[in-house]
């Protein structure tokens, strides 16, 4: 017993194996890997079909549910199919049979499907319970002449049947239906093409076997797609017929109609494989989410006559522009990238059309020499028996006595041969023989038959033996599906891709709007009938907030901000959403990046970034800079930039526009000081440069405002405490920068004044202190440089003045008077 337990413990020591885990997962993956790619996922070159589609037409095939008999249950092809064939899931095996028979997924479906077998929409079809199915009759020319002895068969998985290793194949099914699939290591996408060509430049590689790829092409135009549409680049349909890939632009055939009260896009193609219903849905949210201004509706008018799409757009709206922002966002064009790789020889091969056309052809010629060996095999059997039974006619009498001497058949057999020589082939037709054909016009029906079969049988071996019998062979058949099947064109070819072009200034409404901005960021755009319908005269904001800017613009001009960080950014006006007057807006951060503890200083209207305008910027530690207008400007203002570098303890408090080099800069700091020099005297600098002294300070003083004046004559000093004052401009003293400056007003030393805000006298103004109050410059006492004077107006400390939004190079936004007076909060002068 032990001496038996120890030979069984070595035998089983010696069937073990010491591999290291890489090679176990490199020889399991290669395993793997081989069959997916030749047995699930890359079709065959020959007959362009993947295992699942080939096993479900051949069960169709093999149950006789063809195209000229009644349907059969769905359900029951796909049982059929994984009790034979394709021992995977049943809906695996349906979903490929519905993808055979969908006339918007393959140009030439392969199944007839009764039922509801899906729609453009990505619908799901019907359980496989309720739809009926049959082999379409084109499918009848892959199939034909399959029991012939024409392809290789194998064993099923179960090895009880035997099925096709590929399909007989009269037309190449590969290049008109095309297909996709993906493999480990290996992708396949090809493309549908019409039919006709293809066939036709199969019949023309027959006949000019060194044809060249240009010849070919006067015949295949481009890919021809079952839902239409226009195929642009003829550069990349050529490199994809060259080399097995390639891209081209597929683009929706669309009309621009006009009727009496709005203008229409009509859609009437999409391109291949897009889902309808998305990109319906796709195209509204653009309409909903105002990304196109014009668009009124987007509605499915699709029916059973065929695939409609209409948009509705405002009469007069720039339609060519919209279609081209929608070609370009949406599934109206799309790009389709050739990857011609099938199974040639059991491996994955990259084919261009001439390598595709010649894998077929080199099969169908095979299947014909291989239909023709069987076909004379049996005609050369039948002749053989013929001349047995011709020869049995002459001597009929002595074959009946024979026979009748005969114990049974066998022995008739044996004596018929041994007498008359006759093969045992001959004796079995002459032993089964009835009566009736003994008559003397059955050896005249013999002699015909004879005849003809021996002209068949030369006719076969002309084919197997003559390479251009054969290749007219070849010829004469795929003729025969060119004419059995005309299928006219769908997609039309542009040998040109046309460039998108959109007019972005050209797809927005041109439209006067108010815009709100706050230094805490929170924007908004108001409509002026919203704005005029409000009885406020400030907007909504929160209590602890300043209204920065506020204005009449244009919706096809940017706002500019900047932040006390010394950075800008900006939005185009149309982006910015819309809201009513009392809302609080969006902030800034929805729109693009803001850094957080960032205040808003400043704000402007931007028609274009122009060089010949200036900004120019002003630190509360005196630094100064003056940068053109038009480096502003960046390609994606989706963040904020960098406008002057400023220090952790100073801050950028003041930015004003410059439109002229005659502009003066007046300056004026909190204790009262002030000057003015012309703008030329700050140097030009880039965006990420400190800027240069513009005012001597002292330690504890610090500037309060910057004026960028074009001939202002006359400015009012507003300091804290409500303290007011009007100043000629020459009072001011015009320096050289950098400098002091002299003294605005005087300083008491139980009431010192800070300096708040520095204004031109050239506009009324308007602000909420203890109460809303407006003044024009006439109410404030023109005064020397050293003298003060108090207006009773509150205190200016919860001061928030009513803003004005500047427009770069229009001038500024002023309320008029009767605003005030329509919500009642002064009385006429």
């Amino acid at each position: 017993m032990a001496k038996k337990k120890k030979e069984t413990q070595e035998t089983v020591e010696e069937s073990v194996r010491k591999l290291t885990l890489e090679d176990i997962m490199a020889d399991r993956f290669a395993r793997y890997s081989k069959y997916i790619i030749q047995e699930r996922a890359l079709p065959d070159a020959r007959d362009g079909l993947k295992p699942v589609q080939r096993r479900i037409l051949y069960a169709m095939y093999e149950a006789k549910n063809t195209y000229d008999r009644p349907y059969h249950k769905s359900a029951k092809t796909v049982g059929n199919v994984i009790g034979n064939y394709h021992p995977h899931g049943d809906s695996s095996v349906y979903d490929a049979m519905v993808r055979m028979s969908q006339d918007w997924k393959i140009t030439t479906p392969l199944v007839d499907m009764q039922g509801n077998n899906g729609s453009i929409d990505d619908d799901p079809a019907a359980a496989m319970r309720y739809t009926e199915s049959r082999l379409a009759r084109i499918a009848n020319y892959l199939l034909m002449d399959i029991d012939r002895k024409t392809v290789e068969w194998t064993p099923n998985f179960s090895d009880e049947k035997l099925e096709p290793t590929v399909l007989p194949a009269r037309f190449p099914n590969l290049l008109i239906n095309g297909i996709s699939g993906i493999a480990a290591g290996y992708a396949t996408n090809i493309p549908p093409h019409n039919l006709n060509e293809i066939v036709s430049a199969c019949m023309y590689r027959l006949e000019h076997p060194n044809c060249t790829l240009d010849e070919l092409m006067t015949l295949v135009k481009g890919p021809d797609f079952p839902t239409g549409g226009i195929v642009m680049g003829k550069e990349g349909i050529r490199q994809a017929f060259e080399t097995g890939r390639g891209k081209v632009i597929v683009r929706s055939k669309a009309a621009i109609e006009s009727t009496r009260t709005v203008d229409q896009i009509v859609v009437t193609e999409i391109p291949y494989e897009v889902v309808k219903s998305n990109l319906v849905k796709k195209i509204d949210d653009i309409r909903l989410n105002k990304k196109v201004e014009g668009m009124l509706d987007v509605r499915d008018e699709s029916d059973r006559n065929g695939l409609k799409i209409v948009i509705d757009l405002k009469k007069g709206a720039p339609s060519d522009t919209i279609l081209n922002y929608l070609y370009k966002n949406t599934e109206l064009q799309i790009s389709f990238n050739y990857n011609v790789i099938a199974i040639v020889n059991k491996a994955p091969v990259q084919l261009g059309l001439l390598q595709a056309i010649d894998a077929f052809l080199a099969h169908r010629e095979d299947v014909v020499l291989r239909r023709s060996a069987f076909d004379l095999q049996l005609k050369q059997e039948r002749a053989h028996i013929l001349d047995g039974l011709m020869k049995a006619v002459s001597v009929m009498d002595e074959i009946i006595a024979i026979i009748r001497q005969s114990k049974d058949k066998k022995d008739s057999k044996r004596n018929l041969m041994k007498r008359f020589e006759f093969s045992e082939l001959q004796a079995e037709a002459i032993v089964t023989m009835r009566l009736y054909r003994l008559s003397n016009t059955d050896i005249l029906e013999l002699r015909q038959e004879d005849k003809r079969l021996k002209k068949e049988i030369k006719a076969l071996q002309e084919i197997i033996q003559k390479p251009a019998v054969r290749i007219r062979k070849l010829i004469e058949e795929l003729q025969e599906v060119n004419d059995e099947f005309v299928v006219p064109r769908r997609s039309s070819i542009q040998s040109e891709i046309d460039e998108i072009v959109i007019d972005e200034m050209a797809m927005i409404p041109s439209e006067q709007v108010m815009v709100c901005l706050t230094q805490d960021g929170y924007v908004k755009r108001v409509s002026l009938r919203s704005y005029n319908a409000s009885s406020e005269l400030f907007a909504g904001k929160k209590d602890n907030d300043v209204m920065v800017a506020s204005g009449e613009i244009n919706t096809r001009h940017k706002l500019l901000f900047f932040t006390d960080r010394g950075k800008y950014g900006y939005i185009p006006v149309h982006q910015i959403e819309e809201a009513k007057w009392k809302d609080l807006g969006t902030h800034l951060s929805g729109y693009l990046r803001l850094d957080d503890n960032e205040k808003i200083i400043a704000a402007f209207g931007v028609d274009a970034f122009t060089p010949k305008n200036h900004v120019v910027m002003v630190t509360k530690a005196g630094s100064i800079k003056r940068t053109p207008l038009s480096a502003f400007e960046v390609a994606r203002p989706n963040k904020t930039m960098v406008c002057m570098k400023v220090g952790d303890l100073d801050a950028l408090i003041k930015v004003e526009m410059s439109t002229s080099s005659a502009d003066q800069v007046v300056l004026a700091s909190r204790d009262g000081l002030g000057l003015q020099y012309n703008v030329e005297q700050i140097p030009e600098n880039g965006l990420k440069t400190k800027g240069v002294k513009g005012m001597n300070l002292s330690a504890e003083d610090q500037v309060a405002d910057l004026v960028v004046s074009d001939g202002a004559q006359q400015f009012i000093l507003v300091l804290q405490e409500g303290q007011m004052k009007r100043m000629h401009a020459s009072d001011f003293a015009n320096v050289s920068r950098p400098a002091k400056g002299n003294r605005m007003f005087k300083l008491v030393k139980s009431r010192p004044g800070r300096l708040e805000r520095l204004l031109t006298a050239d506009r009324n103004y308007a602000f909420v202190a203890d109460e809303k109050i407006e003044f024009k410059p006439s109410d404030i006492a023109l005064m020397a440089p050293a003298a003060t004077y108090s207006t009773p107006f509150g205190k200016l400390e919860t001061m928030e003045w009513l803003p004005s939004l500047p427009m770069v190079p229009d001038g500024s936004w002023e309320p008029k008077k009767d605003e005030y007076k329509q919500v009642g909060l002064f009385e006429d002068a």
